[in-house]
């Protein structure tokens, strides 16, 4: 069955439709789930929230640009939309933003499990707007407006997330080096 089939079909409500659609792109959403969430479990009942939202939704897609972006970003705001409830986010003073961090690693490595497993220990207010900002290429501006903050407590929770993970980053380096 095609992507375009398979769309057409969960329009229709079609459970097999949609379990195949689910086992195509779960993989794929989960990974965005895994950015978005503290930890696994929770990345996993992100996703099927997603799911849910994606399924009565999918009558909003009308076959313009990616549909698979467009369940990402169903994805993310589906998951954004259950943090703002939790109102993990809180406002800071807008002159104290520090300057951006900058981790130079020479020639070493980080390996990727222990950086997806150090952004995923970042408190979630950081986090969030980290893996919005550098991993998904989202700008102040459009995280503020997403999350309900400022654009200056957007800045100021990347500042603190990067400073976090910059003294993370040191101190791993500093256990390789003694090994």
């Amino acid at each position: 069955m095609t992507l375009e089939e398979l769309i057409s079909n969960c329009k229709k409500q079609d459970l097999k439709a949609q379990e195949e659609l689910y086992k195509k792109f779960s993989g794929i959403l989960f990974a965005v789930c895994l950015k978005y969430s503290p930890n696994y479990h929770e990345a996993e009942d992100n996703l099927q929230d997603a799911f849910l939202t994606i399924f009565q939704r999918i009558e909003q897609f009308k076959g313009k640009g990616s549909f698979e972006g467009w369940m990402k970003r169903v994805t993310i705001n589906t998951v954004l939309q259950k943090y703002r409830k939790k109102k993990i986010f809180h406002l800071s003073n807008e002159e104290q933003i520090e300057q951006e961090e900058v981790v130079e690693v020479e020639n070493n490595q980080v390996p990727l499990d222990f950086l997806l497993k150090i952004v995923q220990e970042l408190p979630n207010r950081y986090r969030l707007v980290f893996t919005m900002y550098v991993l998904d290429d989202y700008s102040h501006k459009e995280i503020a407006d997403s999350v309900g903050i400022s654009v200056g407590t957007s800045k100021s929770n990347l500042a603190r997330a990067r400073g976090i993970l910059k003294i993370k980053i040191e101190d791993y380096y500093k256990v390789k080096l003694k090994n």
